[in-house]
């Protein structure tokens, strides 16, 4: 299959309310879904189309009860620019294997494991205070 960059190119758009930004996100999944045979074929992947369909569905689970529309926008449009990396191919095996198969969950350390290994995200301070922006 060739590559035609503007095949899944998309306008960023900003949502009304929620309904509106969890109906985008709603149709990117079944996007990801459907393609999901399409990106074993394209990188000659080594694992079946379900596991694919699996992660995402968990990754659409992990975010599922997100009610900012701003926020579902921002992730419905990253999730759009990797799908049309994916099904464009312009990554690497590597690439889309660490798309789908990473696991994001961060388990929970105990303060002895973190001083174990030397430090302490949570007590990390930002060097600049936070600003409201108008």
């Amino acid at each position: 299959m060739t590559t035609i960059p503007s095949r899944l190119a998309r306008t960023v758009r900003i949502s009304a309310n929620v309904g509106e930004a969890k109906a985008r996100a709603r149709s990117l999944y079944r996007d990801w879904y459907r393609c999901a045979p399409e990106m074993v074929t394209i990188h000659s992947l080594t694992i079946p189309p379900s596991l694919i369909r699996s992660r995402i569905r968990a990754e659409y689970e992990r975010y599922r009860y997100v009610e900012d529309p701003k926020v579902l926008d921002i992730l419905v449009q990253k999730s759009r620019q990797d799908f049309q990396e994916v099904m464009n191919a312009w990554g690497q095996e590597s690439h889309i294997l660490g798309l789908i198969l990473k696991d994001k969950t961060k388990e929970p350390k105990t303060f002895l494991q973190k001083f174990y290994e030397g430090r302490d995200e949570d007590a990390v301070q930002i060097a600049s205070p936070p600003t409201s922006y108008p």
